[in-house]
Parts: C-alpha cells; sequence; structure tokens
C-alpha cells in the first residue's frame, strides 16, 4: 500500500478484483464440465493462472496494472478450483463425496496457509515480484501433474431428465438444499476472504499501535497459523458433520463466528497477543463448515446437473469472496482509517450478514447426505 500509494478502498479492489473475475467466469467454466471433461477445463484454468502469476510479477506497478493480472488469476481459479472437485466428485461414490471434498478443500487450505510464509520469505530476501514468480511455477507444476497422471474421461455424461439446456440454471435454484448450502456458502466466504484479506493489515495495526513490534510472532506467520488451523478445522468439521449432523454442525460453527466477528475487532486492538489468539481462534470456527457446505451442495445436486449445481455454489460463495476485502475497506474508511472503533465496526459488519445466513439456512432446512448422522 504505501509502495503504490494505495487506499484501504484501492487495496481492497486489488483484493477483490480475483473474485470478480472469478464470478464471471465460473457459470461458464465449471458448467461446461457437464459436457466437456473436466481435465480439459481445469488444463486450461490453471494455464491461465500461470499467465496471470507471471504478469503481476513482470509488469504490475500499480493499481490498475495488479488489478489486471489479479482478474486473470480469477478466472483461472475459476477453471481449477471447482473443477477440481467436479473431477473427484464424478469419480467416487455417494458416501465418500463428503470425505473426498474435505480432502480437496484441505489441501487448497493448507498451501493457501502456507502461501503466507513462504511469500513473506521470498519477498523478504529477492523481492515481492520473486514470490509471484515462485507462485506461477507451483500452478505450473499443477498443471503437469494432472496433464500426466489424471486419465481422461470416456463415459459419457449423465443424462438430464429435467429437459433443461446445458446453462439452464432454473432447476439449480430450485433446489432448496442445494441452494441452502450455496446461500450460506456465499457469506461463509465473504466472511473468509474478509479475515484473509486484512489479518496482515489488522495484527500490524495492533501491533504498532500497542508497541508490540519486537519479539512478537509477525502478522505473516500468524496468518500461515490461522490457514493451518483452519485446514484442521475444515477435515475434523466434516468428520462432525458425518457424526453429529451436518445442519447441526453448520449452525454452530456459524453461531461461533457472529460471536467473534462482532468482539475481534474491539477486543483484538488492545493487545497484539488478544488479537492473535481471537484471530486463531476465530479463524478455526470460519474454516469449520468449509467443507460440509460444499460437500452439502455436492451431495443434494442432480448428477446430471452436478457441475451447474457447483457452478452456482460456487458463484454466489464468491460473490461473497469479492465483497468481504472492499467491506472491511469500505468501513474503514467510513470511520475514518484505521482505529478501534473502526476495526470493531468492520468486523462486525461480517458478524450482522453472518446473523442474516444464519436464519436463511434454518429456513430452507437443508438435507443431510448419505452416511451422515441424522440432526
Amino acid at each position: 500500500m504505501p509502495l503504490w500509494g494505495l487506499s484501504n478502498s484501492e487495496a481492497g479492489w486489488i483484493t477483490a478484483i480475483f473474485y470478480v473475475a472469478y464470478m464471471i467466469s465460473v457459470p461458464i467454466l465449471v458448467t461446461a464440465t457437464d459436457r466437456i471433461d473436466p481435465k480439459t477445463i481445469y488444463l486450461f484454468g490453471v494455464g491461465v493462472t500461470v499467465i496471470g502469476h507471471f504478469a503481476f510479477a513482470l509488469f504490475a506497478d500499480g493499481f490498475w496494472s495488479a488489478m489486471a493480472a489479479r482478474a486473470l488469476t480469477g478466472m483461472g481459479w475459476a477453471g481449477t478450483y471447482m473443477t477440481g472437485l467436479k473431477l473427484l466428485a464424478d469419480r467416487v461414490n455417494a458416501r465418500m463425496m463428503s470425505r473426498a471434498t474435505a480432502g480437496h478443500a484441505a489441501s487448497i487450505s493448507l498451501s493457501g496457509a502456507v502461501s503466507f510464509a513462504i511469500g513473506d520469505v521470498i519477498a523478504g530476501s529477492l523481492g515481492w515480484e520473486a514470490a509471484f514468480f515462485v507462485a506461477a511455477a507451483s500452478a505450473g507444476t499443477a498443471w503437469l501433474m494432472i496433464a500426466l497422471v489424471m486419465p481422461s474421461r470416456d463415459e459419457r455424461p449423465s443424462r438430464r431428465t429435467d429437459g433443461g439446456g446445458l446453462f439452464d440454471f432454473r432447476p439449480v435454484f430450485r433446489n432448496r438444499s442445494a441452494m441452502a448450502y450455496a446461500i450460506a456458502y456465499a457469506v461463509h466466504t465473504l466472511e473468509m476472504s474478509a479475515v484473509r484479506g486484512w489479518a496482515v493489515a489488522f495484527l500490524g495495526y495492533v501491533a504498532l499501535t500497542t508497541g508490540a513490534t519486537a519479539s512478537i510472532i509477525s502478522p505473516a506467520v500468524v496468518a500461515t497459523g490461522l490457514g493451518l488451523a483452519g485446514t484442521v478445522a475444515s477435515i475434523a468439521g466434516n468428520e462432525a458433520a458425518i457424526r453429529f449432523g451436518r445442519r447441526r454442525l453448520i449452525q454452530t460453527a456459524m453461531l461461533a463466528s457472529i460471536a467473534f466477528g462482532a468482539s475481534i475487532g474491539f477486543l483484538g486492538s488492545m493487545s497484539y497477543a488478544l488479537a492473535a489468539g481471537l484471530l486463531f481462534l476465530y479463524a478455526i470456527f470460519i474454516w469449520l463448515d468449509s467443507s460440509s457446505l460444499t460437500a452439502g451442495a455436492a451431495g443434494s445436486a442432480d448428477p446430471a446437473r452436478r457441475g451447474a449445481t457447483l457452478a452456482v455454489h460456487s458463484m454466489l460463495g464468491y460473490t461473497g469472496g469479492f465483497l468481504g476485502p472492499l467491506l472491511i475497506g469500505w468501513t474503514l474508511d467510513l470511520a475514518g482509517g484505521m482505529s478501534m472503533n473502526g476495526w470493531g465496526y468492520a468486523f462486525l459488519s461480517v458478524a450482522v450478514l453472518m446473523t442474516v445466513a444464519l436464519f436463511t439456512f434454518r429456513l430452507l432446512r437443508p438435507q443431510g447426505l448419505a452416511g451422515d448422522r441424522a440432526d
């Protein structure tokens, strides 16, 4: 932000444009997997991701160039995330669906968590551009793995029984169970992206204003810890959903998230250690229902429209992901900048939206999955 003279809102836009590009691309790319081999779409998505990271490293020198490069990676992620899940879902039975989804989500959470520490080390020693070159190389490795190892689909796609076309999303929106999970996932992703995008800035603010700048765990390392804790929580949450009931687990996670969101900005601003501890606990409950929500949507889908269902689920989720960083940035600017009240109101606004999501989820009463305990 100081290097390019960015405001809080502009910084939020650089994070958020990733989600805008994702939202525009995902209905087309993921829905197409109902007709086209998901492997083909996946390779396209990862290829665009490689280009986006290289572009950021080579050409980003301010607000607009950074926005353009991040938009490319958002398009690439649209062809990667849910397409990867579709590759798995088409190859497992209904009882394995939930655990396969949890494993897929955990691998993403783990790599996302480690990226904070790796990016910090590389940027500190070789410059920030080098961190994006490494990101491009890692995406290129993923491209080679799928191209060489994943078999192509040789069976015909399942027939639709509703008579709709490939891009007819009306049957998906009529699926109350899938939509309940998708709407909850939208606010879940809003919350997750808001915390992921602003945790380092929040901790940096607390460290500076409380004088705790020496002999502390750096904000980047704490952010890595949040992601790692979230990975464990996501896997554990999915197992808990199987054992104790999916709806019960999701509603418990949402209630806890509301409590932490409503208080963390006000309380955490008092102490760096308290802020780090509260963020750690907050992350656990944010990620606790991550796999459970996506597994619920995938398991509730008509197999012939699983690609379209995951596209809608993901589009709504990343609409939330787009709004999350902006919501924090806007609230901070409206509150006059970073302050105890500014951070308090910023996180409180997320908690308010999660409260709405909880009531909507309860109203729609989604079904559990095969193998889940009834709740």
